[in-house]
């Protein structure tokens, strides 16, 4: 696959993240996908495994009662299967609100999300809100 069709397999995922469509997440994410989300609070760590990963991203619309987003803003996609997405996230969580800008570099293979690595332009802003 090319750097358009991973481009696309990855804006396929945000928009099924911010729709809670967890089958099409589910085709979208290789058996042996991995995950890194950084920081201090309930949802950093690594994570290994499609079940892992995608209950990861169910971690992020229970803990926010369905208010959180990513709100896709670029894709940018190279020859080799990395694709970076950059996004704004905001959520509402025990009186906090998030707003936060991040990116994740994905590794696209064969249509599926190999594994993502989430960074976050305020990462003090992120474990903030989880805390």
């Amino acid at each position: 696959m090319g750097a358009a069709e991973n481009a696309d397999v990855v804006r396929r995922g945000y928009a099924a993240f911010n729709s809670a469509d967890i089958q099409t997440l589910i085709e979208l994410t290789d058996e042996n996908a991995s995950w890194y989300t950084p920081g201090r609070g309930p949802l950093a760590g690594r994570f290994a495994g499609r079940d892992a990963v995608v209950g990861q991203f169910g971690q992020y619309g229970r803990l926010t009662a369905g208010t959180f987003r990513a709100e896709l803003q670029q894709v940018l996609a190279g020859d080799g299967g990395r694709v970076v997405g950059i996004h704004h996230n905001t959520a509402e969580r025990n009186g906090k609100q998030l707003d936060v800008g991040c990116c994740i570099v994905f590794e696209v293979e064969n249509g599926r999300m190999i594994s993502g690595r989430e960074h976050f332009y305020d990462l003090g802003n992120w474990d903030e809100f989880w805390s």
